[in-house]
C-alpha cells in the first residue's frame, strides 16, 4: 500500500534539496512480533488513508451502477479483492489479476505518481526485499549530480543497507536490513512446487498487466511504459542477485507481451490494408473518399502504435538482453534465450534475422546444459515451421557443425534434442545434410541411451526406410511385398556398411517406436527367407539372410518383452495397461505366424549353426495360452525339427539356444508340455545310449587308461557337449551320469587319460549332477540311505575334483577349482535352508588336504602378477585376452571367497585372500571388501582375528626374508610399507566406533601380546623381535575410543613393565610411537575422562602424559553419554580419599629398575584403572 507523502519519507536532508516531491512505499511485513502485525491489519482497514484505497474508492464509485446491476458477478470479487497490494494478488489466481489491475489503471488515470509507486514495490517485493522503497522526482536526465546519487551505502548503526537507482523521473532509494543481503531464497528460486507455482504466476501478471494496459490504452501515453522500462532495466544490472533475476524475468517476459501487441497491430494492419484495397475497388466510380480518409487515418495511426511498440522492444533488448544473455546466473542466461526464441516465432519480421539469430548461435556453445537446452528447443520451434525457413538459411550454414556436434553432448537430454532438431532439419530441407553428416548422425541408432537411439532411429527410417513410392501392380500382396523388401534391403544394407555393431537387436530397439510396423510385417520375413532365388531374381546372400534371421528374432523378442536391452538405458521401465495389451496382441500374432513356420525354416537353413541357433530361440517367446498352441501336429514338426538339427550340429550357440528352448516348451503352464518332454526325453536318452557304447570302448578301468582314436573321441566329445548344455537347464538324474562319467576321472594323465577337451565336459556334467541332486535334496531323498549315498557321490567328486587340480592343462585346473566351490557352496546352502522334519542332505566337511589345495589354488593363479610364469598369462599386446584372464581369476577368487561366507572353509583360510586387498586392490578389490563384510555380518569377532592373522604374517614374512640375507624377493613378501598401508585400509572400514568397539580392542590386545608375549629380555635380544610391528598396529588407535585407549595403554604399561625401555634410545622408536598415538587425545580430556581412567588430573602446564596405576585387577572400560558430559556427578566421584589410593602410581614412561611382583598379573588378566563402575558403563576385557 502507498501511504501519503510525509516529510519522514522523503530522502535524507542532503538528498532533498533538489526535490520536486516525494513519497514513501512501505513494503515490510514483519513476521516476528503481533506489534507489526497488527499494524498491518490496523493499515488494511484504514482504507480512506491512503491515496490508493481513496483513487479506488472514487472509480468504484462512478462504476457502482454496473456493478450493481451486475448482480454480484464481477462487484463481489472486486470487494474481495479490494483491499490487498499488487504483490498479495499474485497468490490470487488469473481472473483476480484482472480486476485488480483494471482498478488499478484506473486509479492511475486519477493518481499516476502514486499508482506507479505501488507497481513499483510490487517488483521490489517480488525480489524478496522486505523493506522501504522511498522516490523523488529528478528534474532532468543531464543533472550533473545525478551520478552521485546512484550509489549504495551502509548504515552500520541502524543495520541498514540503501540501494538507489533511477527509474526517470524517479529516484528511488530501496532500504533494507543488512542481515537479509546474504539470504539466496527468494521467490523465484525457492526449492518445491512454490517456486515453480510463482514463477507461474508471476509471468502470468506481467502479461495479464500488458494487455490490460492495451486494453485500456494507457500502454502508448508516454509515461506508464518509459518509467516500468527504465525501472526494470536498472534493476536488471543490479549485482544483487535477487533483483537482477527478478526483474531481468518481468522484461523479457514483458518484451514478449509487447511482441504479442505487435503481432495483433500487424494483422490489424494488414486487414485494414487489404479492407482498404477493396473499398478503392468499389469507390473507383463514386467520388466520396471519407471512408478511404478513415481507412487510411486507422491504418497510419495502427503503424505508428506498431513504431512505438517496436522502439519499446528495441529498448528494453538493448537495455536488458543485450548484458544479461551473458549473465553469470544460468538461470538468467536460460530464460534469456528461452525468451528470445519466443520472440522470433511471435514476431519474425522484427526478430527472425541474423542480427538476432548470432545470440542463438553463440548460446549453443554455453557450458550450463540447460542454456544450451532451452536454446536447442527454441530452434526446433523455428524450424519446425517451414514458413520460416528462408530466413535461417545462413544461420544453418553458420552453425550446422555445432548442432551436429551436440548429439554428442555430455547432457543426454540436450543431445536427444540436438537430433531431433537435426531430424527437422533433414525432413524441411534436403540439402543441408551431407553424406557425411548423415553416416555420423546415423550411428546413433547403436548408442546405449534408448531416447538418443530411438530419435536416431526416426532418422535412419525417415531417410532410408519411410518410401511412399512405389509402382502400379496388380495384385494387392506384390503391391505390399516389395516396398517392404526394399525398405528390408536397404536396412540390411545400411547395417553391413555400418560395421559399428554386431548387435542387430540395438537397430531393433532404435526402430521400434517409429517403423514398428515394419518390423512387426513377420509375414513378409518369413516369406523373404523362404523364398526361392531363381524366382524372384537374384534374391538375398547367405550375410544378407543371417541378418535377416536376426532381425526376426530381435523383432520377436521386443514384442515379447518390450523395450530392455542389456547395456542400454533410458527405456521405460513401467508399462500402461494399452501397453500391456499391445504386447500380448503382438505375442498372439507371431505365435500363430511363426509355430507352423518355424519347422520350414529350420530346415532351409539346418546347414548353418550361426542361423540355426538364432532361429532356435523363437520359441522362447512363444505365448502358452495362444489358440495355435493346441496345434500339436506342429508342434510336433517343430520339436522333431530342433532334433534334426542337435543330430547334425554340437556348437555351444545351438546347444545353449536348443536347451533354454526346451526349458520354455517343457513349462507347466504351457499347452504343449507333454509333447515337448518327450521329445527332450527321447534325445537324451539317444545321447546317453551312444556316450554308454563310446565308453564301454575307449575307457579300459582294468589298464586304468582311456583308448580312442580321433574319431570315437570326437563323438564322445560331441555327446559330452550336448548332455553338457541340457543338464546345465533340465534335470537328468534319471539317467545315472555320475555313474557313468565319474570313472573318466580317476584315469591318470601320465598314463592315458581323456584328452582336456573331454575332461572338461567330464567336470562340468558332474558339477551339473550334484547341484542338481542337492536343488532336489527335499525331493528326492526320502530315506537315510539315499542321504548316504548322496554324501559319499559329494565326497567322490570332491576327491576326483581335488586330482584334477594338479592336472596339466590350466583350463580343466580352473574348471575342477570352480566345480568344487559351486558344489561345497550349494551343500552349505542347503544345510542351512534344510526342513528338520523330513529328510535332507548330510553334512559334510572338505578334508583338510582340500582345503590347502584350494587356498594354494587361488594364491598360485588369482594373485599373479605381469611377469609371472604361469600358463595364465596372456600377451602384453592381447588387451582383450588380458580382459578375458582377468574376468577367469576373478570369477576363481569369487568362488573361494563364497566358500569363507557360508561357512564352509574357517575364516581363518581368508587371511591369505585378504593381504592382497591393497596390492590387487584395482583387480579384485571389491570382491576381496565384500568378503570382508560379508563375514564381518557373521561373526565380526572372528573376521577381526582373520585380519589380524592376516598382518601378523605378512610381517614375520617380511622378518624371515630380511633375516635370510636379501636377495631376491620370494613370492607372498610385501614392503613394511605396503603392510602398513594395508592396516590403515583395514582400518578404514571400521566406521562405527562404537558398533566395532570390541573389534578394534581385540586388535590392539592381539598386537601387544604377539610383541610382547614371549619376549624374554637379554642382553643379546635387549628388544622384542617383532617391535617395529606396533608402528602397523598404531594404524588401528584412531579407532578406539578414549576410553579403550587408556584400557589399552595400561595393558601395554603392564607386558612393558618387567622389561628395561629406555626410551631414548632408538631401537625403541616403534614403542614410542604406539603410546603417542594411544595418548594422541589425552590432552584435551575433561576431568571425567581422568576420573574413569584412574589418572590425576594434570595442572595446565603439565605434559599430557598422565601416570597410570598398575595392579592386577580388571580393567572396566566406562563408555557411556555421561561419558562426554563431564557432568558433576563424575566430579564428586575425584575426592581425597581417592587420590589417597593413587599414591603409588608411577610414571608410564619411566624404567622400573626393581618393578614390584605384588602390582603385576602375569596370568594375562586385565589392569583395571578405576575400581567403580557406573550402571551405564560397558566393560570390555582385554
Amino acid at each position: 500500500m502507498i501511504t501519503e507523502p510525509t516529510a519522514t519519507d522523503a530522502s535524507r536532508p542532503s538528498e532533498q534539496t533538489k526535490a520536486k516531491s516525494s513519497g514513501a512505499v512501505n513494503q515490510s511485513e514483519d513476521e516476528s512480533g503481533n506489534e507489526n502485525r497488527q499494524k498491518n491489519v490496523r493499515r488494511r482497514r484504514r482504507a480512506h488513508d491512503t491515496s490508493e484505497n481513496v483513487t479506488r474508492k472514487s472509480a468504484r464509485a462512478a462504476s457502482s451502477g454496473v456493478g450493481r446491476a451486475g448482480g454480484g458477478g464481477r462487484g463481489n470479487t472486486r470487494r474481495h479483492v479490494e483491499a490487498v497490494t499488487l504483490f498479495e494478488v499474485v497468490t490470487m489466481g488469473r481472473s483476480a489479476m484482472q480486476v485488480v489491475i483494471d482498478d488499478w489503471i484506473e486509479a492511475y488515470a486519477t493518481d499516476r505518481d502514486s499508482s506507479l509507486l505501488d507497481l513499483i514495490s510490487f517488483f521490489i517485493q517480488c525480489s524478496g526485499c522486505k523493506g522501504v522503497v522511498t522516490a523523488e522526482m529528478c528534474q532532468s536526465r543531464e543533472d550533473g549530480d545525478l551520478m552521485s546519487k546512484m550509489v549504495e551505502e551502509l548504515d552500520e548503526a541502524a543495520s541498514l543497507r540503501y540501494k538507489k537507482f533511477l527509474a526517470f523521473p524517479w529516484i528511488l532509494t530501496v532500504t533494507w536490513p543488512m542481515d537479509t543481503d546474504g539470504v539466496v531464497e527468494y521467490p523465484l528460486v525457492q526449492s518445491g512446487p512454490y517456486g515453480r507455482w510463482f514463477h507461474s504466476e508471476f509471468c502470468d501478471f506481467v502479461s495479464v498487466l500488458v494487455a490490460q494496459y492495451q486494453q485500456h490504452g494507457v500502454i502508448l501515453d508516454g509515461y506508464l511504459m518509459n518509467t516500468l522500462i527504465s525501472l526494470l532495466t536498472e534493476l536488471s544490472n543490479s549485482y544483487i542477485r535477487a533483483f537482477r533475476h527478478t526483474c531481468t524475468l518481468a522484461a523479457v517476459k514483458l518484451l514478449s507481451s509487447l511482441a504479442a501487441v505487435a503481432l495483433s497491430l500487424s494483422v490489424g494492419t494488414e486487414n485494414s490494408q487489404k479492407l482498404y484495397k477493396v473499398q478503392k475497388t468499389k469507390m473507383t466510380r463514386q467520388k466520396g473518399t471519407a471512408q478511404l480518409e478513415r481507412i487510411q487515418k486507422k491504418i497510419t495511426e495502427l503503424q505508428e502504435k506498431r513504431t512505438e511498440i517496436e522502439s519499446m522492444m528495441d529498448v528494453i533488448f538493448k537495455g536488458v538482453f543485450l548484458k544479461r544473455y551473458r549473465d553469470a546466473l544460468p538461470e538468467i542466461r536460460s530464460l534469456c534465450v528461452e525468451e528470445l526464441g519466443l520472440w522470433m516465432k511471435l514476431d519474425s519480421s522484427a526478430f527472425l534475422n541474423d542480427p538476432y539469430l548470432k545470440y542463438m548461435g553463440w548460446t549453443m556453445y554455453d557450458k550450463i546444459p540447460d542454456v544450451r537446452l532451452k536454446c536447442v528447443l527454441g530452434l526446433q520451434c523455428l524450424y519446425g515451421n517451414p514458413l520460416l525457413l528462408a530466413k535461417l538459411d545462413l544461420f544453418t550454414s553458420r552453425f550446422k557443425d555445432r548442432m551436429i556436434s551436440m548429439t554428442l553432448d555430455k547432457d543426454n537430454e540436450v543431445a536427444v534434442q540436438s537430433m531431433k532438431l537435426l531430424l527437422l532439419i533433414s525432413k524441411t530441407s534436403d540439402d543441408v545434410l551431407s553424406a557425411d553428416d548423415y553416416q555420423q548422425l546415423l550411428r546413433f541408432v547403436y548408442s546405449s541411451q534408448r531416447p538418443l537411439a530411438a530419435a536416431a532411429g526416426e532418422l535412419l527410417y525417415s531417410r532410408l526406410l519411410n518410401s511412399d513410392t512405389q509402382d502400379d501392380l496388380n495384385e494387392e500382396e506384390e503391391a505390399h511385398e516389395l516396398p517392404t523388401s526394399a525398405r528390408l534391403k536397404a536396412l540390411l544394407r545400411f547395417h553391413q556398411e555400418s560395421e559399428l555393431h554386431t548387435h542387430v537387436v540395438y537397430l531393433v530397439d532404435s526402430l521400434w517406436d517409429c517403423g514398428g510396423a515394419l518390423l512387426k510385417d513377420w509375414a513378409t520375413l518369413t516369406s523373404i527367407l523362404l523364398q526361392d532365388p531363381s524366382s524372384h531374381g537374384p534374391g538375398l546372400t547367405l550375410a544378407e539372410q543371417a541378418v535377416l534371421v536376426e532381425i526376426l528374432v530381435a523383432s520377436v523378442r521386443q514384442a515379447s518383452e518390450g523395450p530392455v536391452v542389456v547395456g542400454r538405458s533410458g527405456a521405460k521401465k513401467v508399462m500402461s495397461a494399452r501397453e500391456k495389451k499391445v504386447q500380448i496382441d503382438d505375442s498372439t500374432k507371431f505365435t500363430q505366424h511363426l509355430l507352423p513356420v518355424l519347422p520350414k525354416l529350420l530346415s532351409k537353413f539346418s546347414s548353418y549353426p550361426d542361423v540355426v541357433a538364432s532361429l532356435m530361440k523363437i520359441p522362447q517367446f512363444f505365448l502358452p495360452e495362444c489358440p495355435e498352441a493346441e496345434n500339436t501336429q506342429a508342434v510336433s514338426s517343430l520339436v522333431a525339427e530342433m532334433g534334426n538339427v542337435l543330430d547334425v550340429h554340437s556348437d555351444p550357440a545351438v546347444l545353449e539356444a536348443a536347451a533354454r528352448t526346451y526349458l520354455s516348451l517343457c513349462g507347466d503352464e504351457a499347452t504343449w508340455s507333454s509333447t515337448a518332454r518327450d521329445a527332450r526325453d527321447a534325445l537324451v536318452q539317444t545321447w546317453v545310449e551312444r556316450l554308454t557304447v563310446l565308453l564301454g570302448d575307449s575307457l579300459k578301468v582294468e589298464e586304468n587308461c582311456f583308448a580312442a582314436d580321433g574319431e570315437k573321441t570326437r563323438d564322445i566329445l560331441a555327446a559330452l557337449k550336448k548332455l553338457r548344455a541340457f543338464h546345465n537347464c533340465h534335470d537328468l538324474s534319471g539317467w545315472s551320469l555320475f555313474e557313468l562319467l565319474s570313472p573318466l576321472l580317476s584315469v591318470e594323465s601320465s598314463l592315458g587319460g581323456a584328452p582336456p577337451e573331454v575332461l572338461l565336459e567330464v567336470l562340468q556334467c558332474l558339477s551339473y549332477f550334484m547341484l542338481w541332486s542337492l536343488n532336489t535334496s527335499g525331493e528326492t531323498l526320502t530315506s537315510r540311505e539315499k542321504a548316504v549315498a548322496q554324501r559319499l557321490q559329494l565326497r567322490l567328486f570332491c576327491e576326483r575334483s581335488h586330482h584334477c587340480l594338479s592336472h596339466c592343462d590350466h583350463i580343466v585346473r580352473h574348471q575342477a577349482f570352480l566345480g568344487v566351490c559351486d558344489v561345497l557352496t550349494a551343500h552349505s546352502f542347503q544345510l542351512h535352508v534344510w526342513d528338520p522334519t523330513s529328510f535332507g542332505p548330510l553334512a559334510y566337511t572338505p578334508s583338510p588336504r582340500l582345503q590347502r589345495a584350494l587356498s594354494s589354488f587361488v594364491c598360485l593363479h588369482v594373485f599373479v602378477g605381469p611377469d609371472c610364469d604361469s600358463q595364465s598369462r596372456v600377451s602384453e599386446n592381447s588387451g582383450v585376452e588380458k580382459l578375458e584372464d582377468l574376468h577367469r581369476r576373478r570369477n576363481l577368487l569369487a568362488a573361494f571367497c563364497k566358500l569363507v561366507v557360508h561357512g564352509v572353509l574357517e575364516m581363518s583360510v581368508a587371511a591369505e585372500v585378504f593381504m592382497y586387498y591393497v596390492k590387487y586392490y584395482n583387480d579384485f578389490g571389491d570382491i576381496i571388501k565384500e568378503t570382508m563384510y560379508r563375514a564381518r555380518r557373521t561373526d565380526k569377532i572372528e573376521s577381526t582375528r582373520t585380519l589380524v592373522l592376516c598382518l601378523q604374517q605378512l610381517f614375520v614374512r617380511l622378518k624371515r626374508e630380511q633375516e635370510s640375507g636379501g636377495g631376491r624377493a620370494q613370492p607372498g613378501v610385501q614392503t613394511f610399507t605396503s603392510i602398513k598401508e594395508l592396516a590403515r585400509r583395514f582400518a578404514l572400514t571400521f566406521g562405527d566406533l562404537v558398533k566395532f568397539r570390541e573389534c578394534v580392542v581385540v586388535i590392539h590386545r592381539s598386537g601387544v601380546e604377539f610383541v610382547f608375549q614371549e619376549f624374554s629380555q637379554t642382553p643379546e635380544t635387549p628388544t622384542p623381535l617383532y617391535l617395529s610391528y606396533l608402528t602397523i598396529l598404531s594404524e588401528f588407535s584412531s579407532k578406539l575410543l578414549k576410553p579403550d585407549k587408556k584400557t589399552v595403554f595400561c595393558y601395554l604399561q603392564k607386558l612393558t613393565a618387567e622389561h628395561v625401555t629406555d626410551l631414548r634410545e632408538e631401537r625403541w622408536q616403534p614403542l614410542i610411537y604406539y603410546r603417542a598415538s594411544l595418548l594422541a587425545a589425552a590432552e584435551g580430556e575433561d576431568a571425567a575422562s581422568f576420573v574413569s581412567s584412574g589418572r590425576k588430573p594434570q595442572p595446565p602446564n603439565r605434559s599430557p602424559f598422565s601416570k597410570q596405576k598398575l595392579d592386577g585387577s580388571k580393567l572396566p572400560c566406562p563408555f557411556s553419554p555421561a561419558d562426554s558430559k563431564g557432568s558433576k556427578g563424575h566430579r564428586s566421584k575425584f575426592s581425597p580419599s581417592r587420590q589417597e589410593r593413587t599414591t603409588t602410581d608411577v610414571d608410564p614412561f619411566s624404567v622400573p629398575l626393581d618393578p614390584p611382583a605384588g602390582k603385576l598379573n602375569t596370568e594375562g588378566s586385565v589392569l583395571s584403572t578405576n575400581h567403580e563402575v557406573d550402571d551405564e558403563t560397558v566393560e570390555i576385557e582385554l
